[in-house]
């Protein structure tokens, strides 16, 4: 592996505010309004106590070849997605239930039976290169975050420690989104969700005399336990194999928090990121009690997935993926959530192998599913 790249002040202080000085003068993107289905919940059914019997699994790898990569909310039937936006709600006390769902959608008609605006199946945005390491490409291009004015400074503050050793991302007062498989293998919740918590980091300056400096020493962690977990049935398949496209899970805490959170989108296409860019903020293992933050262009997108080179080891999964998104109304490039970084993807395309680094994609659907989760509602997901 070629040699880290040094960090320094000056370069995140140029990021963090000579860009949106960029971005303002960049025209907005010209594209049709996304339409909102909403998600109509039935009454949930008692499942009984979780074994919490599998193991938590930090480093997701998969393969997938045309037979999955084709594959998208537009061209599957709407009973298999209502079937997998159904979700289990698991309680501090190890009990569970299940909840199914109705969707709605005004405009479902013949020629709209994707609901919405989704890029095409499979998508080539950038040009490819080979890769020498798995999950590092070529020299590695993350940032430590240190300091106050930077682990307080929105967007990082919205970056929080999982207890089953992910990384999860700031969506409420209350919730923050993280990835299924930090909580559940697929067949069971893993042993460290029966007391799952939350991490907030706290800059060991804060409470010294040389408040302004950047320490040396490790942030603490405040932890807060969590109430409820909720993960779509997309990804408690059973025998069947692990699939990303529903590899997230929404945590509840037991009190609100008091830091800014980062709003939720309907991930549009690369196209209409300002400078085709995702960002996160992660927990990488091979850098413990550091918190990491890369960014990278789009490579590929399909219906369901991101998938790029952005460097990322075992524990950034479940940080929340983010890009400058074009808000109407407040007439500006706002950050925001558009995806959750789930893990590693080999793409066998054309007979060639191929590896990516993939985030979950929020579509038009998800996003209902999550803005019910948040706020307990359908009404007030009718519009974010």
């Amino acid at each position: 592996m070629m040699p880290l790249r040094p960090v320094t002040l000056l370069a995140l202080l140029l990021l963090h505010h000579l860009l949106p000085l960029t971005l303002s003068v960049l025209q907005p993107p010209h594209h049709q309004p996304v339409h909102m289905p909403t998600l109509v919940p039935h009454t949930p059914t008692p499942l009984g106590h979780s074994r919490f019997s599998a193991r938590t699994q930090l480093d997701l790898t998969t393969r997938c070849n045309s037979s999955c990569f084709h594959r998208g909310e537009q061209e599957e039937p709407m009973e298999q997605l209502t079937q997998k936006l159904a979700f289990e709600t698991l309680y501090a006390d190890g009990f569970r239930t299940l909840t199914t769902v109705d969707v709605e959608d005004e405009e479902d008609d013949a020629d709209d039976a994707g609901h919405l605006a989704h890029p095409s199946p499979w998508r080539h945005v950038g040009v490819k290169s080979r890769r020498v390491k798995r999950q590092i490409y070529g020299a590695d291009g993350r940032f430590n975050i240190r300091g106050d004015h930077f682990l307080l400074d929105y967007p990082f503050s919205t970056a929080v420690r999982i207890s089953t050793g992910c990384t999860g991302v700031l969506v409420s007062q209350l919730h923050v989104l993280t990835a299924a498989h930090c909580v559940h293998d697929g067949k069971d919740y893993v042993h460290g969700a029966r007391k799952l918590k939350v991490g907030f980091l706290i800059p060991p300056s804060v409470n010294s005399t040389k408040a302004g400096l950047v320490s040396n020493k490790k942030p603490l962690v405040r932890w807060v336990r969590v109430k409820r977990t909720r993960v779509p049935k997309g990804w408690i398949q059973g025998p069947q194999d692990v699939s990303m496209d529903f590899d997230y899970a929404l945590l509840e805490l037991r009190w609100p928090h008091r830091r800014p959170f980062m709003r939720l989108s309907v991930a549009p296409s690369s196209d209409d990121l300002a400078g085709n860019r995702i960002h996160f903020s992660g927990f990488d293992s091979d850098r413990p009690g550091e918190l990491v933050y890369r960014f990278c262009p789009v490579e590929e997108e399909s219906s369901d997935l991101i998938y790029q080179h952005c460097d990322a080891r075992p524990g950034a999964s479940g940080s929340g993926v983010y890009g400058r998104v074009w808000d109407n109304e407040l007439e500006r490039w706002d950050r925001k959530v558009i995806g959750i970084f789930s893990g590693h993807q080999w793409l066998e395309i054309d007979g060639e192998n191929r590896d990516y680094n993939v985030a979950v994609r929020i579509t038009p659907l998800k996003f209902a599913q999550i803005c019910y989760w948040v706020h307990g509602n359908r009404l007030d997901c009718l519009q974010d």
